[in-house]
């Protein structure tokens, strides 16, 4: 009887004790919001703020709702119009052209590689054609591009450049952490990122003034001498009057369960990398029938998850796998499917963005799939999958020929 793979791709590992003491900590209070603290306890949220500020080296943090409302904030308070076009991965979740089109802005898709990373020849064409002067780059799926390249190109374009670091929280590239080549970047605390709070987001940035715009957009109620990171009051002067309030604040008790998780950060990465090696050695021995992509020397990815794609595979086959590997206990996104399904969505499904044509992306988006490596899984566990997913590739690929 064939092998069966019985635990959840969804269920994250356990919260550390000392998250859950914090939670109950500050539910007792009931200081739920980040501005109802004092001036004895200001509040997880600000401590959060200069932990992350701190641990990330960057001079100015933000905690937010949402990763996606942290992509938003930045692109406002680094004065991005309606109208205005923006640049980003024809490869990335939806919430990335989304928090673009949600300012105003247009998307403007790049082609990527065969290493899902951005292709620098196509951005400088793209660059060029649109006359964007504003690069919100995904590290999608923790894949770092050559970072060299992309900020001279940045540089050499006047584009302002923002990572959108969800998939790359502790990833570096060169001894540069993600989130540190460009003038901000946002991270996600969802459920399915590094460090988990449901939902939430951070925004880091050098720059005092798109700083003190982001802490009025965030709706900061002018308390915003309540944050833990901040510039010189001069540079509000001008905000507090002239930025909206998107009510996008990150409450005490997301923050207090994400602070001890942060400090278990760097032991939490090599953990995933562990997993990933294990499954992508396994899927390595299936030789050219399988592409696993590489990563450019000095990028070092956090691997909590793993994609390869199957090139000779064809639609029917693609469809083959995935049902076969559910029935075996195995959740496979697979990002050329025609609907979107769950989290996996592709550039044809986002109605909202004007269709582009992106033939490579598409070429390699046609049979990619994409596994989640949550913690909660063993490294025996990550030795089953590689096992399950050799066997039914294999099968497939057999039958095809």
């Amino acid at each position: 009887m064939p092998e069966s793979f019985t635990k959840s791709f969804t269920q994250q590992e356990a919260l550390p004790p000392e998250a859950i003491q914090a939670a109950n900590r500050i539910l007792g209070g009931a200081r739920l919001h980040r501005y109802g603290g004092s001036t004895e306890d200001p509040g997880a949220a600000m401590e959060l703020e200069r932990a992350f500020a701190k641990w990330q080296g960057a001079r100015f943090c933000l905690a937010c709702a949402s990763g996606g409302q942290a992509i938003q904030i930045s692109l406002l308070a680094n004065l991005v119009e309606r109208g205005d076009p923006v640049l980003t991965n024809g490869f990335t979740l939806a919430p990335v052209p989304g928090a673009i089109r949600a300012v105003g802005a247009c998307p403007v898709l790049v082609e990527i590689t065969d290493d899902l990373v951005i292709d620098c020849k196509h951005l400088l064409a793209k660059a060029k054609s649109s006359g964007a002067k504003v690069l919100l780059l995904s590290h999608m799926r923790g894949h770092l591009a050559d970072m060299t390249r992309v900020v001279e190109l940045c540089s050499d374009l006047g584009i302002l450049l923002i990572e959108d670091c969800a998939h790359t929280m502790g990833a570096t590239f060169r001894g540069i952490k993600s989130g540190n080549f460009g003038s901000a970047a946002c991270f996600s605390t969802q459920t399915y990122k590094h460090i988990n709070s449901g939902e939430g987001g951070l925004f880091t940035t050098n720059n005092p003034d798109a700083m003190a715009r982001a802490v009025i957009l965030s709706g900061s109620y002018m308390n915003y001498d309540m944050h833990g990171t901040l510039p010189d009051a001069a540079h509000f002067e001008s905000s507090k009057y002239d930025c909206p309030n998107l009510s996008s604040r990150m409450d005490n008790l997301r923050a207090a369960i994400l602070l001890p998780q942060l400090l278990g950060l760097d032991d939490a990465v090599a953990a995933w990398n562990q997993r990933y090696q294990i499954v992508a050695s396994a899927l390595s021995k299936l030789g050219p029938t399988v592409a696993i992509p590489d990563s450019l020397p000095g990028a070092d990815r956090v691997g909590s998850s793993v994609q390869f794609r199957i090139p000779d595979f064809s639609s029917h086959d693609c469809a083959s796998l995935q049902d076969r590997l559910r029935e075996r206990g195995i959740k496979l996104a697979w990002f050329g499917k025609g609907e979107p399904t769950g989290f996996t969505s592709s550039h044809r499904h986002w109605r909202y963005l004007d269709s582009q044509l992106l033939p490579n992306t598409d070429r390699i988006l046609s049979t990619l799939f994409d596994l989640r490596l949550p913690l909660s899984f063993s490294k025996d566990d990550c030795t089953l999958l590689g096992r399950i997913l050799v066997d039914e590739i294999s099968r497939i690929a057999q039958i095809g020929n």
